[in-house]
């Protein structure tokens, strides 16, 4: 598996949406985006990162984002957690893990001294040219808007 970087070109992916409307990387050409990973719908720090991505909506679309969620929820969870949090973007439903491995976010992971394997929480900043300019792999969730500003000193 190829370890993605910073300055790499994203890898082109597609799914299925909410609405189970197929949504793919070509549908956001020539627009910045943040992807971003995270395990599981209606979690307290899954909600913390949806929820502060969504209050900040207005500021990313500003500078010009777009924002997508990808967990491997299915298509009729995410319409919940969309529902119950009035989010205004997209959650792709990658109930197959093929986005997540596509960009290194499924992993081995550890608690209690087990390891499993599972969603690797992170988000790719990509530019209007599909570039990725930055990745976050420590995610604040309660503050992950700011965080993105930050690590691009906007």
């Amino acid at each position: 598996m190829t370890v993605l970087k910073e300055g790499d070109k994203a890898p082109e992916f597609k799914g299925l949406n909410q609405n189970e409307q197929i949504i793919s990387s070509s549908d956001f050409a020539g627009k910045k985006v943040v992807l971003y990973f995270y395990p599981k719908d209606n979690t307290p720090g899954c909600t913390a990162e949806s929820c502060n991505l969504n209050e900040n909506l207005a500021d990313l679309h500003k500078k010009g984002f777009e924002v997508i969620g990808v967990s491997p929820d299915n298509a009729a969870s995410h319409l919940k957690f969309i529902a119950k949090y009035d989010l205004k973007f997209n959650l792709i439903a990658d109930t197959e893990k093929t986005i997540l491995n596509l960009y290194n976010a499924w992993g081995e992971k550890s608690m209690y001294g087990k390891t499993y394997m599972g969603v690797l929480r992170k988000t790719f900043i990509i530019d209007e040219n599909g570039m990725i300019i930055k990745i976050i792999e420590k995610v604040k969730t309660k503050e992950h808007t700011q965080q993105i500003f930050k690590e691009l000193a906007l």
